[in-house]
This record gives C-alpha cells, sequence and structure tokens, in this order.
C-alpha cells in the first residue's frame, strides 16, 4: 500500500487526454495502417506497444506522386514495399489519384524481432507531408503466433495553427467554413449531401437546426423536432446505426447521423437565449439564438427569442433519481466531429457558442469548423472507441464478415471497435436461439480480444497473472482463467491457448488484459512480448449440436495435429477448410452457450472463404447465422458470466460467481491473498433467480427481501426453454440458499415487484454435459 502514500500536494484537476490541442494520436494495429498529416517541424514518436514486431514509415510528398520516406529527418537504407503484408487498399487508394501505385513505394523499416517492448522511435518531419505508418504481418501467424501495434504521437509545433487540429477530409469537399467563437453561419445542402460539424480545438459547443427547404418554399416552417426524435430514436438523440435520424413535425426525417466521434449531446435544452444570461446577471450577452435568428433572415425565416436546437458537443443529462437537467464540461477533443447526410434539400443553421460564465465550453469559447461533402463521398457508420482515455481514438468498423452479415440484417450493434449483428431478419433471436439448441449456428465474434505472449518469460509472466495453473497446459490445449487485481476484482476473463512452448494466445473480452500483462512484465523484469493481433484475425463462433458434423465436412487436418474427434473441452487443433490447399483456421472446441461448439480463428483475409464453406456445409444440417440477442439468452440460461453484469468493480472473483476459475492451489497469483481472505468470510453470491411470469429484469434492478433491498440483478433474459424469465443476482450468502423466495423491484423498487426463487447456476443442465460432448 506504501506507493499509494505521498506527500506532494496533489493538483486540483487532472485530465487525460482532453486537453492535449498540441498532439495527434494514432494507433496502428497488426496488418494495418494509419495516415496522418503532419506540418514542417512536427516531432514523429512511433513506440513499440508488444516489441518484437516490424514497423514501416513512408510519406505522401505535395511535392512528388509517389510514397517516399523522404519527408521525414531519417538515416538508413529504405527498401520497397511488399503490399502483401498489410492491408494496403487505402494506400493504394491514395497513389491511384495520384497516378502512382504500389509497386512505386519506397518505405523505412523501423524496429525488428529484437525490439524491446515499449521502445521509442522519434523523428521530425522536414517538409509539410502526410506520414503513413505500417504494422505488416508476419506469414502463417494464425498457426506461429504473431501480434503487434504501434502508438504514434505527433507534437505540433508552435508554428502550427488550428487547422493542423482539423481531421483530413472524408471526400469530396463542396465547401467549408470557420464559424468564428460567438458567431452563426446559415448554408443551404443538397439531398444526399454530408454535414461535418468539427470541433477545431476541443469542449466547444454547437447549435445545429435544419429546415427543410420544401417547406420554407411553401411559407411553412419545417425543422427539426427534438421530441419527435427523441421518440423515434428511442434515445436522447439519435446515433450512428439503425436509429440515427432527425425528424420534423411532421414525423419526417431530414438527416441521419452517420459519424460521431464524441456521443455526448443535449436535444432537450434550447439554444442559449437572451433572457437565459440576463437572469444570470449578464445583460447584454451575446447568444446562440439572436445569432441563429440573424443568420436565418436573409431566407425569410422568422426571429425568435429562443430557437430549440440540437446543441452538439453539450454534455448534458438528466438526473436518474430527481429528474433535473444538468450540464458540466463538454467531452469533445481537439478535432472531434459529428458527419450527417442530409435526406432531403436543407437550410441549415450552425454556430459556436459564446457561453463563458459556465463549464461547458471549458470557460473559453473557441471556434467551429464546418465541412459540407458531395454525396458519393465514402462515408460509412462509425462513432469512437477508447480502450483509456488518453489513447487514440480508434473509429468502429466492421468485422471481415460483414460483406455476408449485412446482406442478411441491419440490426448491428456496437461491440467495443466493431460492428456486429444483434439478429438477423429471417430468423430474429428466438429462432437463432432454438437453432443452436436443435441444430447448429454460425456468430460473427471478432469484436474478441486476442493476444499472442511470446517469448522464454511467457509462462512465468501469465503465471503471475492468471488464476490457473498455466504450467499444467499442454501444446493444443488451453482453459478459462481470470486476470485480477490485488484486491481479487476481475480485471478480464478469457481462454488461453499454448500454441507452441513458449507461445500462448489468450482470447479476452477486454484491451485491459494486454495493458495489465504488459504492465507486470515490465514490472518482473520477464523477457516477453505481449503482442496484440487487432482486427487481422477474425473469429466465428460455430455451435450447436450439429457442429462437429458440419466441421467434418469441410475441415482437413494434418497427422500432426489433433484429429477433430480428437479435440476435447478446450482443446484445439489446426485444420484447413475446404481442402489441404485451402485458408488456415485455429479449430478450439470452446464456446459461450453450453452447447457442443467450436470457435474458428482465421485471417481476416480469408474470413469469406471460411464462412461460405460453413454456410454451405452447415445449411443441409439446419445451421443458420445467429446474433448477439440469441446469445445472451443462451449464455444466461447457461449461467455464463460476462464483463459489466456478472463481474466488474465492486466484486471480486468469489462473488461474481468464478470461483471455480481460482485455483487456490497455486502457490501465487495477483489477487491470491485477497481471494484467500474473502474466501475464509463470503459476504454474497452470485445465484440464479426462476421468476414466474416472462417479463425479465434487466442488468440493475435491485432485489428485495421483504421492505429491505438486498442485492442487484446483473443478467436476466425470458428463458424460451424454461418458458419464463430467468436472472442472474448478487445477493448476500444467508439468502443464497436454494428456495429461498426473494423479489425484484420495478417501477421504483416498491411499487411493482417480480416474485423470484433462487436456483443454482447453471440454470440448464447443471452438469454441464452438453459442453462436454
Amino acid at each position: 500500500m506504501l506507493e499509494h502514500l505521498s506527500t506532494k500536494p496533489l493538483p486540483r484537476r487532472v485530465y487525460r487526454g482532453l486537453k492535449d490541442r498540441d498532439v495527434l494520436r494514432r494507433e496502428v494495429t497488426w496488418g494495418g495502417s494509419s495516415f496522418v498529416r503532419v506540418p514542417r517541424d512536427a516531432i514523429i514518436s512511433i513506440t513499440n506497444v508488444g516489441g518484437g514486431a516490424p514497423c514501416w514509415v513512408t510519406t505522401l510528398s505535395d511535392t512528388a506522386p509517389t510514397a517516399t520516406p523522404k519527408a521525414l529527418d531519417l538515416a538508413g537504407a529504405t527498401a520497397r514495399l511488399d503490399p502483401a503484408r498489410f492491408d494496403a487498399r487505402q494506400l493504394a487508394a491514395r497513389l491511384a489519384a495520384r497516378g502512382a501505385s504500389l509497386d512505386t513505394v519506397r518505405i523505412a523499416p523501423i524496429f525488428d524481432a529484437s525490439t524491446e517492448p515499449g521502445a521509442h522511435f522519434v523523428t521530425r518531419a522536414t517538409e509539410d507531408t502526410t506520414l503513413c505508418i505500417i504494422a505488416p504481418i508476419a506469414p502463417e501467424y494464425v498457426i506461429t503466433g504473431g501480434g503487434s501495434s504501434f502508438a504514434v504521437e505527433v507534437k505540433l509545433p508552435a508554428s502550427a495553427g488550428p487547422d493542423a487540429l482539423l481531421p483530413e477530409p472524408m471526400g469530396r469537399v463542396v465547401e467549408e467554413w470557420r464559424i468564428d467563437r460567438a458567431t452563426a453561419r446559415a448554408y443551404t445542402v443538397k439531398a444526399g449531401q454530408f454535414i461535418q460539424v468539427i470541433d477545431v480545438e476541443g469542449q466547444q459547443c454547437s447549435d445545429f437546426m435544419a429546415m427543410r427547404a420544401s417547406a420554407l418554399d411553401a411559407g411553412i416552417e419545417r425543422f427539426i423536432d427534438s421530441t419527435v426524435t427523441r421518440t423515434k430514436a428511442r434515445s436522447a438523440y439519435p446515433l450512428p446505426g439503425l436509429f440515427d435520424k432527425f425528424y420534423d413535425q411532421d414525423i419526417r426525417p431530414l438527416l441521419a447521423v452517420r459519424q460521431d466521434t464524441v456521443g455526448r449531446h443535449d436535444t432537450f435544452a434550447l439554444a442559449c437565449t437572451a433572457n437565459g444570461y440576463e437572469e444570470r446577471g449578464f445583460p447584454g450577452h451575446i447568444n446562440c439564438s439572436d445569432n441563429i435568428s440573424d443568420a436565418y433572415a436573409p431566407y425569410g425565416i422568422g426571429a425568435r427569442p429562443a430557437w430549440p436546437a440540437i446543441n452538439f458537443f453539450f454534455n448534458s443529462w438528466i438526473d436518474a433519481g430527481h429528474h433535473g437537467l444538468a450540464s458540466d464540461e463538454a467531452w469533445s477533443r481537439a478535432g472531434d466531429y459529428v458527419v450527417m447526410q442530409a435526406l432531403t434539400d436543407l437550410v441549415c443553421v450552425s454556430t459556436a457558442c459564446p457561453d463563458d460564465v459556465d463549464p461547458i465550453n471549458g470557460w473559453n469559447p473557441t471556434d467551429i469548423h464546418l465541412r459540407i461533402y458531395e454525396a458519393d463521398s465514402p462515408i460509412t457508420h462509425a462513432v469512437t472507441w477508447r480502450a483509456q482515455p488518453d489513447e487514440a481514438g480508434q473509429m468502429t468498423r466492421h468485422s471481415a464478415f460483414h460483406p455476408r452479415t449485412s446482406a442478411l440484417t441491419r440490426s448491428f450493434d456496437v461491440a467495443r471497435d466493431m460492428w456486429m449483428p444483434r439478429h438477423y431478419d429471417a430468423t430474429g433471436a428466438v429462432g437463432e436461439y432454438w437453432a443452436c439448441r436443435r441444430a447448429a449456428t454460425l456468430q460473427d465474434m471478432s469484436g474478441l480480444r486476442k493476444y499472442d505472449i511470446v517469448g522464454p518469460d511467457a509462462e512465468a509472466l501469465l503465471q503471475a497473472c492468471l488464476t490457473r495453473d498455466v504450467s499444467k497446459l499442454a501444446q493444443h490445449r488451453g482453459l478459462y482463467a481470470l486476470i485480477c487485481d490485488a484486491r481479487g476484482q476481475v480485471l478480464d476473463d478469457g481462454t488461453l491457448f499454448r500454441i507452441e512452448p513458449h507461445v500462448f494466445r489468450w482470447c479476452c473480452g477486454s484491451d485491459e488484459s494486454g495493458l495489465h500483462l504488459a504492465e507486470e512484465a515490465a514490472r518482473l523484469g520477464l523477457s516477453v512480448h505481449v503482442r496484440a493481433l487487432g482486427t487481422k484475425m477474425a473469429n466465428l463462433a460455430l455451435q450447436g449440436p450439429a457442429s462437429r458434423d458440419i466441421l467434418r465436412e469441410v475441415c482437413t487436418i494434418q497427422p500432426s495435429r489433433p484429429a477433430l474427434d480428437a479435440v476435447k473441452w478446450f482443446g484445439f487443433t489446426i485444420a484447413r477448410i475446404g481442402g489441404p490447399q485451402g485458408p488456415a483456421v485455429m479449430l478450439c472446441r470452446t464456446g459461450f452457450t453450453g452447447e457442443l461448439g467450436y470457435e474458428v480463428f482465421c485471417d481476416e483475409s480469408d474470413a469469406l472463404a471460411v464462412w461460405d464453406a460453413l454456410i454451405q456445409a452447415g445449411a443441409p444440417h439446419g445451421m443458420v447465422p445467429m446474433g448477439g440477442h440469441a446469445l445472451d439468452m443462451l449464455r444466461i440460461e447457461a449461467g455464463l458470466m460476462i464483463m459489466g453484469a456478472e463481474f466488474g468493480p465492486g466484486a471480486d472473483a468469489l462473488e461474481s460467481g468464478l470461483g471455480f476459475a481460482v485455483d487456490f492451489r497455486k502457490e501465487a497469483f495477483i489477487g491470491r491473498d485477497a481471494l484467500q481472505r474473502n474466501a475464509q468470510a463470503e459476504r454474497r453470491r452470485l445465484v440464479g433467480l426462476m421468476l414466474t411470469g416472462a417479463e425479465p429484469p434487466v442488468h440493475g434492478d435491485p432485489v428485495f427481501d421483504g421492505r429491505i433491498e438486498i442485492g442487484t440483478v446483473t443478467s436476466g433474459c425470458h428463458s424460451p426453454q424454461l418458458g419464463h424469465a430467468i436472472a442472474m443476482a448478487r445477493v448476500p450468502v444467508e439468502l443464497s440458499e436454494p428456495g429461498t423466495v426473494l423479489e425484484i423491484g420495478r417501477l421504483d423498487g416498491h411499487l411493482k415487484r417480480l416474485p423470484a426463487t433462487v436456483t443454482t447456476l447453471p440454470f440448464l443442465d447443471p452438469k454441464r454435459e452438453k459442453a462436454r460432448a
């Protein structure tokens, strides 16, 4: 505990990533590339996060058609680009626009297999240029291991103006303007065109309004109606995805939100008004409502003392307990933006809010930048995701299977930095559930995190960090384990496979795993690399009683690897799909459904071939694609826990129902002492709750014993097989015995109760015999 004690005075506040207005950040993942516009004299720092992997850099100069490293202050030889070792499509497109091709590119290799984790490479831009950083893959990494990621920071020179913070254009720019602080601008947009509202320096709000042009031509004002929009979006404001539209008073859609890098806005309050400032003691203060009226006047739109508006980047919320509207500093960073597509011709207005008397603009109003893009611009649905607040933001992307899944459904949810199918149109979640129980299902699980732990001390690191005994793990075998902190709280769970004697693959749910493992390796002074495979490794879950029969039809396995029928629970083999020359896959006897099943890991370039082969082989067996909703029902019935529900802050591994994954026979691992102490005096247990009705409780619902609240529902659903609702909940040990009657509170917890009986987990197949079949 001594490391938490300090005699230094504490700062008044600490920001992580929010105020870094002179630093541009990018993350380059395994097999990928990243581009960033850098001005002359910018200092570029590239960190080899996992170590032991090469990186290539090149630049796209303003004066030369092809890519070379000449715009960087580098010494050493250059090399030809090998486009087969990364996804070169974006670089190829940029070169094609210049009349060049990939075979003309020169790169500067930095780092190699001997590079230590955390090693830095620093250089300087000698001219204004576009920097390209590439993370090349190693051949056969699916079989032998690989992975890498690189953190890039560009320190802007003092001479760089605010324009250096702007994101690169996303398509053909029709017009763009800078809206100076405390001003507004009106503009017209044609149907199909895109509007990008950019916060230039960060923490700056921008009121937005759009009028339907056809209504104005008829002498009627029809504009964004926040109440209609919230009702249709089923949310405080629309976000990229299925519910993404702003509507007017006639319930006609005006705009669709395509990209949003912040996800915190306001649709409840008015644009700031003269009256509002007067009542706070600031008469004559510039305000957005008057600015909007002035900007709209040339279009014949009547002035209003108070304008309703969508206030982008305004951080507001409704207090759940008292229902008050509250606000605080904006979450937006320099260069953050919202992109909307016009669904009809519009007359729009945008402001740069003048509020300098409370925190919403960081006490210092700045500018807003607007861009209008042509309708053919390749702008897809995306939001920003960060594993840590001071890391580069990652735009959500589609998995390698998306060309197939998107043809079958429009219902997608965000899973970390990736869009994953919620359910499929032809079957629905219940149909998919029964297919998994009776036949087979195929699910895109590419949002999982995959790390290769490589090096002579790989086993020592995993022994220190995991709750299971890794020394007993043979090649071609896996185990389920936890990563805990010193308090016994679960940081992540996952499955560990031994690929080779000193190569392990950790498949988990959170980026916290990679960060924690790397930190512990450095603290312990171990020779080991923790390498992220990123989105380069795609994976599917083939689950259900017919799954093994389907694989028999498509898998070819060499005699040196375990045969399919010999792969037992938590074992794996290396197979090829569709014949001896087909794509290589890692085939694991694992899953999250409680049924017989396998997980299939492959390179993203082979994803469609693997999907097609499995779909074709599975069709005669009744196999269908499955989404996340059906999986949630299956995993709750199977009593399987997930981060953010059964485990997370405030509960240790034992209280999370994960004691089976804690091996106290193992002499030492992080969190062991705390867990052993807590095991001697249990306070809470995770239990199952059987309800009598069909109404499912939801995460966070309170659990009562009479008038007293004693626990919390962690997950709940309607069980198709049992025919009634079920839930998992954390309750005191004294009330955890099977048969105990409790109540789940709805409404305010007291006005409505759902009676429930405590039962053991799992709800079905208590001996987990199906999973061992």
